[in-house]
């Protein structure tokens, strides 16, 4: 008979805690290593990383629409556009960069001063505490696809609606939301300014690589005849 130890052990397991630990730690080391690197690539694979992680934080909380911009601008767009950059155009003296200890200590006070404000933001505000265990749903993917769509999911559908024909009710949010005026602009325009933005990085991206013609020089007897000085 199989001891049930390790299945009770695994249910007992906090996986969002986990998940959360997992995230932090990762988006702040990689943060360190980032600013720590003396390579330009590396610092580029680095905040990848960095920024990848910080997008899993944001689907924890709940934010699947910023935590989706998270990866389809930062990671998906800049950076691969930087990478790119820095890969065709940097000479070799220019991919390492080295700072004086000046400059690191400057860069660590103004971390630090970032670091206090920010933390007495998040303890001051009463909006940003935790919420009561009842009040946290369970995260699905509905909420980003309509908010792509252009409802917006935090408006209540069941109020302000068009009337009804007795005993028609709205089934789905879809239909509430054409309703529903106050309910249709949602995440759209936003949606189509990421669109443009990751258009400009696919041109840019493609301008980079793009294949350089060779210019050979004249020769100087062509130069001479160009210039009236013929034999």
């Amino acid at each position: 008979m199989e001891s049930p130890t390790l299945p009770v052990f695994v249910a007992a397991i906090n996986w969002h805690s986990l998940l959360f630990y997992l995230f932090a730690s990762a988006a702040c080391g990689f943060a360190v290593a980032v600013v720590l690197t003396e390579n330009v690539v590396r610092m580029a694979f680095y905040l990848v990383l960095s920024l990848g992680a910080t997008a899993g934080l944001f689907f924890l909380a709940g934010a699947d629409f910023v935590g989706a911009m998270q990866l389809m601008i930062y990671v998906g767009g800049t950076l691969v556009l930087l990478v790119f950059g820095v890969m065709l155009t940097a000479q070799a003296p220019l991919v390492s960069i080295r700072t004086s200890p000046a400059d690191k200590v400057l860069g660590g006070l103004v971390a630090a001063s970032l670091l206090a404000v920010l933390l007495q933001s998040a303890f001051s505000v009463e909006a940003w505490r935790r919420p009561a265990v009842g009040d946290v749903g369970t995260p699905s993917a509905t909420p980003l696809g309509m908010a792509l769509l252009g409802v917006r999911v935090d408006a209540d559908p069941t109020t302000e609606t068009t009337a009804l024909p007795a005993g028609q009710r709205p089934v789905s949010a879809t239909q509430a939301a054409a309703l529903n005026p106050s309910t249709r602009s949602g995440y759209l325009l936003p949606f189509e300014i990421v669109s443009v933005h990751l258009l400009v990085v696919l041109v840019g991206a493609a301008y980079l690589a793009r294949a350089k013609r060779r210019r050979t020089p004249r020769s100087t007897e062509t130069v001479g005849l160009d210039a009236g000085g013929g034999p």
